[in-house]
């Protein structure tokens, strides 16, 4: 491996962490968060130690490692930046929004550690995959999604989220990102409900919010299409997605998609 390229790389976000295990680039991370862990469980068997995330980041941590690239995404913090540029670290700092947002920051992550082909490879998957879904549900009913990455308070799931169900052929309720109310989605009356709570795994109490919101009325709950999407499906930027449209697909259409693992259905309310 030429010196050009970084071999040691502090990974404060998970899409990166498990874009650099896919493209077969683990090897070089020497500090990553929790969160990464949560999401790419070989962190915690190959023992690379663990940082705080780029919202909480400290300097001293990272500098400690002693690193030649630190990847971190928005939110974080400015102050903490400024300390890693100064120690003379590369920083590379990303910000998606959109699907082709993560494509690229997928080629940029690999180009970055001199396996870009690997990045071409990934992004490549990620198309066909989502393709191949669109593909299968372009006909048919589309129902409306209502999809929530935050429940106090209510924030909608970001704009991949939304492309993603569209994909899966659903209509995603709302406004990306943004926060609604209860009130809102009640007017509203989705005909799916999805959860994806970052940072909750895949325990979002959906019997207690659909009761507390006074959401029992509602298309979705009275047909029990209310679901949880494990966290790390929806909220991870990367090719882990795809895992969360699969998930979307058989809420949506269960009669064209088969169960993935990662989802669960309200059992009650």
């Amino acid at each position: 491996m030429p010196d050009v390229y970084p071999s040691r790389i502090v990974s404060l976000q998970p899409s990166a962490t498990v874009t650099l295990a896919e493209a077969g680039a683990l090897n070089r991370v020497v500090a990553c968060t929790r969160y990464c862990a949560d999401v790419c469980p070989e962190v915690r068997t190959r023992g690379i130690a663990l940082v705080q995330d780029s919202w909480t980041a400290q300097a001293e941590q990272i500098v400690a490692a002693a690193p030649d690239l630190v990847v971190a995404s928005v939110p974080y913090q400015i102050e903490a930046v400024a300390q890693i540029l100064k120690a003379g670290v590369r920083f590379l700092g990303l910000a998606p929004r959109t699907l082709s947002d993560i494509y690229r920051d997928i080629a940029m992550i690999c180009g970055a550690v001199g396996l870009a082909p690997e990045g071409e490879r990934i992004v490549s998957q990620m198309e066909q995959h989502i393709d191949a879904a669109r593909t299968r549900a372009e006909s048919g009913a589309r129902p409306l999604v209502f999809c929530e990455e935050w429940g106090k308070p209510i924030i909608h799931s970001q704009l991949w989220v939304a492309e993603l169900v569209e994909a899966a052929g659903g209509r995603f309720l709302g406004a990306p990102g943004k926060h609604t109310t209860a009130e809102e989605v009640l007017q509203a009356d989705p005909d799916v409900i999805l959860a994806a709570w970052c940072g909750a795994g895949d325990r979002v109490p959906l019997e207690k919010i659909i009761r507390d919101r006074g959401w029992m009325e509602t298309k979705a709950a009275r047909a029990g299409r209310v679901f949880c999407v494990a966290d790390e499906l929806l909220n991870t930027p990367a090719h882990t997605l795809l895992g969360g449209l699969d998930a979307i697909a058989w809420a949506l259409r269960p009669e064209l998609f088969p169960r993935p693992r990662g989802i669960r259905a309200i059992a009650s309310y």
